[in-house]
């Protein structure tokens, strides 16, 4: 079995829950990522917020990002998974929560990240298959 930690991108970043929504744009751009998981003061994960969260969820609505934090917008349910979970657990938790990256968590500690991209060049022919359906869902973020 392959597992997570084999496949994902070891090191991830986190931006502070008090943070604004300016420093993680920055954040964003100078990782060349779309998301970026949201540490509390305690180093434990308390969301992610992606590139699309700032301008649909603050800019769009009026906010201002110079002034609204990550904590503010991040996403209060948290979806992870383990650095020892198979690809197939990846496939199914990014299916059934309908998200395209999750933070990789080594008990409360955060190790990584995987994406669809990192699933579906290490997957079987099968997975694969499911991993296209997925993709294909408009939904998913």
């Amino acid at each position: 079995m392959v597992a997570i930690r084999d496949i994902m991108t070891p090191d991830a970043q986190c931006i502070g829950e008090s943070d604004t929504l300016t420093d993680a744009a920055r954040l964003l751009r100078d990782l060349r990522v779309g998301a970026v998981p949201i540490c509390g003061n305690d180093n434990r994960l308390k969301g992610m917020v992606t590139d699309r969260d700032i301008t649909v969820r603050c800019t769009a609505e009026g906010g201002n990002p110079s002034e609204v934090t990550a904590g503010e917008l991040g996403e209060s349910k948290l979806v992870t998974v383990g650095a020892d979970d198979s690809i197939e657990e990846a496939i199914r938790t990014m299916s059934e929560h309908k998200v395209r990256r999750l933070p990789v968590i080594d008990g409360h500690d955060l190790v990584g990240m995987v994406t669809q991209a990192d699933v579906a060049r290490n997957c079987t022919e099968d997975l694969a298959g499911e991993l296209i359906e997925f993709i294909s869902d408009a939904d998913v973020t």
